[in-house]
């Protein structure tokens, strides 16, 4: 497959973009493919090549490429209207109302620009609510480019993940196992007076979909209440796209304190949001003491998108739709590995979907569960099924990333940048397309 402009295109931006790219993620060996345009369920890369994404703009694009009409007659209609104001509107206040009307923890919204925003304005809002300083985050969790969670290592030795985050940012941060009960029991024993909150997602989107085993978020909130934190749930990856409207604490049966969107808000523009019961949220300015301000925040356009795509995925059977194709293609990754590489797993929920390339004997033990892997403590691959980020970063990622992507790349399938993200189905995917897929995963192990 020829894509010889995309390399052209690459030999340019490294003069002018550090790395070539304006995130890091999109750095794919030995280039990436620069997309021209999307169509449905495909992108169309700069030398006319045509493949089925799974990107889908790394989750926003729950409807796909093609806007439905109605969405993109509100984009239309609000941009003809002026870009922005600096001032309320009313579209803001419509889908702050939808929100608050279908997230069960949400009462009240604040709006911003992006998950990272979210994620920062949360953790600010937690310590100023609470007026405690330390947060415990999720080893292998990811919220954004952040100095408070950009921290790596042991509750005992928290250390900055990035240079430029200073050691003192990493003090007030705990990171401990995701999945493992007893590790946050001992924190809460140790710094439950100083704990202002513990910020997870639901399931680890970032380290590929690893779903919570049974009764562990149940046991954060309990943990929460009894020392008086925040429980804050990251729901910029699976707010409604995990557990349709309700988002996945709807899934999930566990309400969070705070809870933080962003991608499919904004149905593929900029924006994030922070919500949660008033009591909370009104601490920010005006309402209370803790600052929280943006020029661009609850820009119109995006409050525009953002509710017509949650209006058009509430009354088009989509989340029916999407569930479906990524339970059948998790169930077909499941029989190709099965058969074919046996130490492989595959992860994912709903509309997800991850193969991870895990370590282990060939001759797994038992068959895997049936749609991805399900933490089921009675199945045979429990205790090899990845619990944790270390586990799946621990993985063959380089085998993933040299070899197998490069090869599903000419065979049309667009995949996520590297073996720790999730991959997305959205609703202008067709059973062909999934079908499509499955053949190209099968070629590859044969």
């Amino acid at each position: 497959m020829n894509r010889s402009t995309s390399r052209d295109l690459y030999d340019r931006a490294l003069d002018v973009l550090p790395g070539g790219v304006n995130s890091s993620v999109r750095a794919t060996r030995p280039y990436p493919a620069f997309i021209e345009r999307g169509d449905g369920a495909h992108v169309i890369d700069a030398d006319g090549n045509r493949y089925i994404d799974y990107v889908m703009g790394y989750g926003p694009l729950l409807l796909g490429h093609d806007l439905p009409e109605s969405v993109r007659a509100a984009v239309q209609s609000t941009l003809s209207e002026g870009p922005m104001y600096g001032a309320p509107t009313e579209i803001e206040v419509e889908l702050a109302e939808f929100v608050a009307r279908h997230v069960p923890s949400v009462e009240m919204c604040r709006f911003v620009n992006s998950g990272t925003e979210a994620t920062v304005s949360a953790v600010r809002l937690a310590r100023g609510y609470t007026g405690r300083e330390k947060i415990v985050v999720m080893q292998g969790g990811y919220h954004g480019a952040q100095e408070s969670t950009l921290v790596e290592g042991s509750p005992d030795d928290p250390r900055p993940s990035s240079p430029g985050v200073p050691q003192s940012f990493a003090e007030h941060t705990i990171p401990v196992p995701f999945n493992d009960t007893e590790a946050i029991e001992a924190i809460f024993e140790a710094h439950g007076d100083e704990i202002a909150g513990v910020l997870t997602e639901p399931l680890l989107g970032n380290t590929a979909g690893v779903l919570p085993v049974e009764g562990y978020h149940e046991r954060l909130r309990e943990l929460c209440d009894e020392s008086g934190a925040l429980l804050i749930f990251d729901e910029v990856m699976t707010g409604f796209r995990v557990g349709g409207l309700q988002c996945a604490q709807g899934k999930l049966g566990v309400t969070p304190d705070l809870t933080t969107f962003a991608k499919i808000v904004g149905g593929g523009f900029p924006a994030g949001a922070i919500g949660g019961p008033a009591e909370i949220v009104e601490s920010f300015t005006p309402a209370g003491d803790v600052f929280q301000s943006g020029t661009f925040s609850g820009h119109p356009v995006a409050m525009a998108a953002g509710l017509e795509t949650l209006r058009y995925a509430a009354e088009n059977d989509v989340y029916d739709h999407v569930n479906r194709l990524g339970e059948k293609l998790r169930q077909g990754l499941t029989e190709i590995t099965e058969d074919r590489a046996p130490g492989y797993t595959v992860l994912g929920t709903d509309s997800m979907f991850k193969l991870v390339f895990t370590r282990g004997d060939a001759a797994a033990p038992g068959p895997e569960c049936g749609a991805g892997c399900r933490q089921d403590p009675d199945c045979d691959r429990f205790d090899r099924c990845p619990k944790t980020g270390a586990d799946v970063e621990q993985s063959e990622t380089e085998r993933w990333e040299r070899l197998f992507r490069p090869a599903m790349l000419d065979d049309g399938i667009f995949l996520t940048a590297n073996q720790l993200e999730s991959q997305f189905v959205s609703h202008a995917h067709t059973d062909e397309d999934v079908e499509e897929t499955l053949e190209a995963y099968k070629a590859y192990f044969e």
